[in-house]
C-alpha cells in the first residue's frame, strides 16, 4: 500500500505528527497533478456544512461540498468518474477525472444523470510549489499510499477515512488511529 514514487492519483495521508494544522490535520489528499513545476491535490475527508445547492441555487441537488485545501477557497473544483458525460475532463488516474464542462455538469445534475457517488465538489485546493511536497514527505508530514479504492473512492465515507487509512498502515500507526484529534483534550 505504501508507495515510494510520487505520482498523480496517489493518496497523501497526513502523518499523525501534523497537530494543530487546521488545514491538514488528519487529512487524506488525492494527488490530482504532480510534475516538476509542483503538485495539486484535493482533501477528500473534510466535508463542509454546505451542499452544491446552497452555493449555487441553480443546481437542484444536495451533494456535499468539501474543503479541497487552503488555496483559492473562493473557487469551486470537482472530480468525477464520468468522463463520457462530462466533456473536457482531465484524467487523474484509476477512472477519476478532474473538471470539465461546468455548464453541462450543472445540467446533468439537474436532470438526475449524475449522482453523488460519481462526483465530488471542493472549495479550494491544496498546492505545492516545485519540490515542496517532496521536502514535506522527507520531513515526515505525509505518507504516500496507492489509491486501492480507485474510482470507488468518491463513494467512501469521509468521516473515518483517515483513521481507516492509518489502521491499514499497521504498527505504531494503530495507536494514533484511536487518539483524540486534539491530544490536549485527552
Amino acid at each position: 500500500m505504501i508507495s515510494e514514487k510520487l505520482q498523480k492519483g496517489q493518496l497523501l495521508i497526513a502523518e499523525p505528527s501534523i497537530l494543530g494544522d487546521v488545514s491538514f490535520n488528519r487529512s487524506v489528499i488525492l494527488l490530482a497533478e504532480h510534475n516538476a513545476e509542483g503538485s495539486v491535490g484535493f482533501i477528500l475527508n473534510k466535508p463542509l456544512d454546505y451542499t452544491i445547492g446552497d452555493l449555487l441555487p441553480e443546481i437542484e441537488a444536495s451533494f456535499k461540498i468539501y474543503i479541497g485545501g487552503p488555496v483559492e477557497q473562493d473557487n469551486l473544483y470537482f472530480i468525477h468518474t464520468i468522463p463520457k458525460l462530462i466533456n473536457n475532463s482531465i484524467e487523474i488516474s484509476n477512472g477519476i477525472y478532474w473538471g470539465g464542462d461546468f455548464e453541462l455538469t450543472k445540467s446533468l445534475i439537474n436532470e438526475g444523470k449524475i449522482n453523488k457517488e460519481e462526483i465530488r465538489f471542493f472549495l479550494g485546493y491544496t498546492g505545492w510549489s516545485a519540490a515542496q511536497l517532496e521536502t514535506e514527505i522527507q520531513g515526515n508530514s505525509w505518507i504516500i499510499a496507492n489509491n486501492t479504492l480507485k474510482k470507488d473512492i468518491l463513494s467512501k465515507s469521509s468521516k473515518k477515512f483517515w483513521k481507516e487509512k492509518i489502521n491499514e498502515l499497521g504498527g505504531e500507526y494503530i495507536l494514533w488511529s484511536n487518539a483524540p484529534e486534539n491530544p490536549n483534550l485527552n
